[in-house]
């Protein structure tokens, strides 16, 4: 009868891991087309003043910021652009490009702008604002770039411009995707077999990830089909898929594999890892997403869709991880013994190393909690000292690698073309010019404007104002700036773009400037300004929702209100410091030959924080969880405070250390990419992960629990009785 139970467990097995191979091999059909379908972008709430601004000036006035820049040379360098073969070859691609998809305008300086001549006259720009959203666009560019760009008759043609770094950005994204798998996997599975001294139990773990990240490509190819999806969302949900793979399984093979030697047979020990470890991976799970559910708060696009490919891939982990991996564990079943493997020196010598570590840390912090907790607070507000002096702004060409196309021609169009790189404010007026009264009121608007600290020039349909005075206005002016009633001013600053702080300065004073009409505020400036305003409008639901749902679960393994606000609290400043830190490398440009090449621009990246913070929050909580439950269980048991706290940091001690290598071998395959928005979300993974497992987890977060004694496991009557019926903590 025995037998014949074995049997069918085993067969079930089997069948489980045939059905997990099926949706594998379906998966890898479907997400092969993935990447294709994802769009870069998405940065802007489209609900935003300056996006309905934008959409104004392109259909009523063929104005606003340029999607796409073609530089145009003659092949012959020698001759000038206004030569009769230049020219005619000139014109004709302009009206390619206007034939090629629906725009709002095509400029060039074969159509009489002479603002797209370059300083040298060598060069000429064609600047183009296609007509649509986002991904309307997105199409547009990627259908017109491979018919123009190369040899043209007796020009060459080169793109620059925002859609064209947006589609460099999504390729090289995708290659990066490609290049850090192949790099971290093979040090992945290294470290596997270190730390369970066997190749058998080391492959476990990445046949989950292997299962859980497919999975997630496939559906998020799906979800693109009906939706926007950034290319972002895929990189940064097939890392940490891979990295919570690696996790849970840890917890969960090395707990079976304890279960074996300590004699039990393979099914109980089965039930006892699934009890134990299992549920800790599946309330871990539940921290991870509810941490990026917050993101689904924020109104952008890339924001969203990074949400919805990091609870898919975290939900996916923990289903592979509590269904395929129990089915690979009943098959394999007592070949996972570490008694069955050949013990290397180095995997001991890891597992000694991180024991004594720990061990002599929590010494130490015994008997000095006071001391150990200012100084290690003291280090993570001096990393923390960067951030209130952070710049937020949008990426742009540098945050491709300096060696790409698309990089190299944007810095000619900003050497080249300077007035096209100026930073601008459009200010829409609707009914300003209805009337000779009207007119004549935008005219004194315009000059005021000009008047302004940092305005260089005002241009409109009465002339163009400087602080030194007005010029006429050119013939065409009337035709550029004035639709029917409709009209409206471009606002030129002075710097350049890359100095958000001071460009969000003027616009805050031009908004200040009485205005004929209620005004609409466009341009990169307003749009940066109108994103920084929602998502700030938005943090303190996304703060409160974490909190709370953080609180809670926390206090569902420990019983104590005390240790969860704790806990809250040192997470919050862990990931201070990491923003600190993230500051003064991005920023301000330091430690590059650290990290790796990238151009600072003196501004940091304004999702990027916020995506870091998510994250982490999420794998902090991940350890926090299983941390808490063992200090939990060893207080109950002891009903020692300090002993326990010496307790549960060496019986954890080398799972949280194997786990957060494992994961920041993972997050490295990020942090060396040359894009720089992947670049700071594996930096900032890396730096959040060691600050959270060393400075927290081994020093600061001790300290506090014995400073604060028996406290630590206080709570209400009422809710210690809900903790002992419902209580989450492992048995």
């Amino acid at each position: 009868m025995k037998n014949m139970i074995g049997l069918f467990f085993r067969f079930r097995a089997r069948a489980v891991l045939a059905v997990a191979a099926l949706f594998v091999l379906l998966s890898a059909v479907v997400g092969a087309l993935t990447s294709d379908r994802l769009v870069a972008g998405g940065m802007y709430p489209p609900s935003a003043a300056s996006v309905r601004a934008e959409s104004v000036l392109g259909t009523k006035f063929r104005a606003g910021d340029p999607d796409l820049l073609l530089l145009v040379e003659p092949r012959d360098g020698e001759q000038p652009l206004d030569a009769p073969a230049v020219a005619a070859a000139g014109r004709e691609l302009t009206g390619e490009v206007r034939r090629a998809a629906s725009v709002d305008y095509v400029s060039s300086f074969w159509d009489g702008d002479p603002a797209m001549r370059a300083r040298d006259g060598r060069s000429g720009v064609i600047a183009v604002k296609f007509r649509g959203d986002e991904e309307t666009v997105n199409e547009a560019v990627q259908r017109l770039l491979p018919t123009v760009l190369g040899r043209h008759g007796p020009l060459t043609v080169a793109a620059a411009g925002s859609s064209a770094v947006l589609d460099a950005l999504q390729e090289q994204s995708s290659r990066d995707l490609v290049r850090a798998e192949l790099l971290t996997a093979p040090l992945v599975l290294l470290l596997l077999i270190v730390v369970f001294r066997s190749f058998l139990a080391a492959l476990l773990p990445v046949l989950v990830g292997v299962v859980s990240v497919t999975m997630t490509s496939a559906l998020l190819g799906t979800l693109a089909t009906v939706t926007p999806v950034s290319v972002f969302a895929l990189n940064i949900a097939s890392a940490l898929g891979f990295g919570l793979a690696v996790d849970y399984s840890l917890f969960m093979v090395t707990r079976f594999r304890s279960e074996l030697d300590s004699g039990a047979e393979a099914a109980a020990a089965l039930r006892t890892t699934m009890a134990t470890a299992g549920r800790t991976v599946a309330y871990s799970a539940v921290a991870v997403s509810l941490s990026l559910g917050a993101l689904l708060v924020f109104p952008t696009m890339f924001l969203r869709t990074v949400a919805y490919g990091g609870i898919i891939v975290t939900l996916l982990s923990a289903l592979a991880t509590g269904a395929v991996l129990p089915a690979a564990l009943t098959l394999l079943g007592r070949r996972l013994r570490t008694g069955t493997a050949s013990p290397h020196r180095e995997a001991k010598l890891f597992g000694r190393v991180t024991t004594l570590l720990w061990s002599s840390s929590a010494r130490v912090v015994r008997r000095a909690p006071a001391l150990v907790a200012v100084a290690v607070t003291a280090f993570l507000v001096t990393l923390a000292a960067p951030f209130p002096g952070v710049s937020f702004g949008f990426p742009d060409d540098r945050a491709l690698p300096a060696g790409t196309e698309v990089r190299a021609v944007s810095d000619r169009v900003r050497a080249d073309f300077p007035q096209l790189s100026a930073p601008q404010i459009a200010v829409v007026l609707p009914g300003a010019a209805d009337g000779r009264r009207a007119l004549s009121d935008t005219g004194d608007y315009a000059r005021a404007l000009s008047r302004v600290e940092g305005v260089r020039a005002v241009e409109g349909a009465t002339g163009a104002y400087t602080p030194a005075g007005r010029q006429a206005p050119a013939q065409s002016a009337e035709r550029a700036f004035i639709n029917g009633s409709d009209t409206w001013l471009r606002v030129t600053l002075t710097g350049d773009r890359s100095d958000g702080d001071r460009a969000l300065r003027t616009l805050e004073a031009v908004r200040d400037v009485p205005a004929p009409v209620p005004p609409l505020m466009g341009g990169g400036v307003a749009l940066l300004q109108d994103t920084r305003a929602a998502l700030a409008d938005r943090l303190p639901i996304a703060v409160l929702w974490v909190a709370v749902s953080m609180f809670v679960l926390l206090f569902a393994f420990t019983g104590s209100v005390l240790v969860p606000l704790k806990a809250l609290l040192l997470t919050g400043l862990s990931m201070t410091a990491a923003l600190g830190t993230m500051v003064f490398i991005f920023q301000d440009g330091h430690l590059r030959d650290l990290v790796g090449s990238f151009t600072p621009v003196g501004t940091t990246d304004i999702m990027m924080p916020i995506l870091v913070i998510a994250i982490a929050f999420g794998l902090s909580m991940d350890y926090e969880v299983f941390l808490l439950s063992a200090f939990r269980e060893s207080y109950l048991a002891l009903g020692d405070n300090s002993a326990a706290i010496e307790a549960a940091v060496r019986r954890t001690a080398p799972l949280i250390t194997s786990a957060a290598a494992l994961i920041i071998v993972v997050f490295l395959g990020q942090a060396s990419s040359p894009v720089l928005p992947l670049k700071i979300v594996g930096v900032g993974m890396v730096v959040t992960i060691l600050l959270d497992v060393t400075v927290i987890r081994i020093l600061l977060a001790p300290a506090l629990m014995h400073l604060a004694g028996r406290t630590n496991w206080w709570a209400p009557a009422f809710l210690a009785l809900l903790h002992a019926r419902y209580g989450l903590a492992e048995s």
